[in-house]
């Protein structure tokens, strides 16, 4: 047996997976319905909507498989996300990779397998949709089509459970997919023993915008503070939109020097925005600042709640011509 090597971009597919929110949660009719129908029109005894976490493959439906999860390294699935296209093993016990895999020559004793890589709007595969048979068989082109036809549905309905984590109008994470992306950068870093930072950050007289310039360009100058948040941060660092004109960003492995350069970068990048635009204002802000303590910040909520409170010491200060 061969285990599946892990993908170049491992990190940013675990990390997409699970802001989705999806692992351990339970049957949905969404999906249910797309694996009856595979083992229907395949005429195969076990159909499945399968994710790949750290250490596991885990089903999002399971038609005719009563596990819900088997180990990683011995699925056929942490092959397949490696594929562009669909997986196919003809006969898996005249497959160097498979002939001696647990799921072979024990139950469910799988010979054919099929599984087609669900691929979210990241460009990340999460797992596949995948037909599986106790004899060996192949699937001819038609099939093939149809197969990937069914996996685009799942990769829908997936997306539609993404978009709950993404803000519409900026395209950075909403509230609830930040405090699941940047929990998870804090546990890595508290790991690792690694520094982090909260900023939390609100624009300065935003009503003023929207009631002189118009809601548009409200939404305009949102779009815009979004897009100088991901120019002046660094890859790792996780960024959202909580509501309204508050925005977080979650540096992490950083300390006080970095995140102090973090912020100059993104005033400088604000201020050639201003400079080159003639929106008739000009676009900027208040922030909180906290250094990550675990021994007083259980979670990011509270690092959240730290932060916000300092921005609007910030913003006070500001108005009194105390901050910067």
């Amino acid at each position: 047996m061969l285990v599946a090597p892990i993908p170049s971009n491992e990190p940013e597919r675990l990390a997409t997976l699970r802001t989705l929110k999806i692992l351990d949660t339970p049957a949905e009719e969404r999906f249910d319905r797309l694996t009856r129908l595979a083992r229907r029109v395949f005429d195969v005894p076990i159909a499945l909507v399968s994710l790949i976490d750290e250490n596991r493959q885990w089903f999002k439906s399971c038609a005719g498989l009563g596990a819900q999860e088997t180990p990683r390294d011995i699925s056929f699935c942490g092959h397949a996300i490696l594929h562009d296209d669909v997986f196919m093993i003809p006969d898996a016990r005249a497959d160097i990779r498979f002939n001696d895999n647990p799921l072979v020559t024990g139950d469910p004793g799988i010979r054919f397998y099929a599984g087609q890589p669900l691929v979210v709007p990241n460009g990340a595969k999460l797992g596949t949709l995948c037909v599986i048979d106790t004899r060996p068989r192949e699937l001819d082109d038609e099939a093939l089509g149809l197969l990937r036809d069914l996996a685009h549905i799942a990769e829908q309905e997936i997306a539609a459970i993404e978009l709950a984590t993404v803000d519409e109008l900026t395209l950075i994470a909403n509230r609830r997919g930040f405090e699941a992306l940047a929990q998870h950068a804090l546990n890595v870093c508290k790991r690792v023993g690694r520094e982090a930072a909260l900023l939390f950050f609100d624009l300065d007289d935003f009503k003023r915008i929207n009631d002189t310039f118009g809601h548009a360009e409200g939404d305009r100058a949102l779009a815009t503070f979004a897009a100088a948040l991901r120019a002046s941060l660094r890859e790792s660092d996780v960024i959202g939109r909580l509501g309204g004109d508050e925005f977080v960003a979650l540096l992490t492995d950083a300390g006080h020097d970095e995140t102090r350069h973090a912020l100059e970068r993104l005033r400088l990048a604000l201020a050639a925005s201003n400079a080159a635009s003639e929106r008739g204002y000009q676009i900027r802000f208040s922030v909180g600042q906290t250094q990550f303590d675990a021994a007083r910040h259980a979670s990011v909520i509270d690092l959240l709640a730290a932060s916000d409170s300092k921005m609007y010491a910030h913003k006070a200060a500001q108005k009194n011509g105390q901050g910067r």
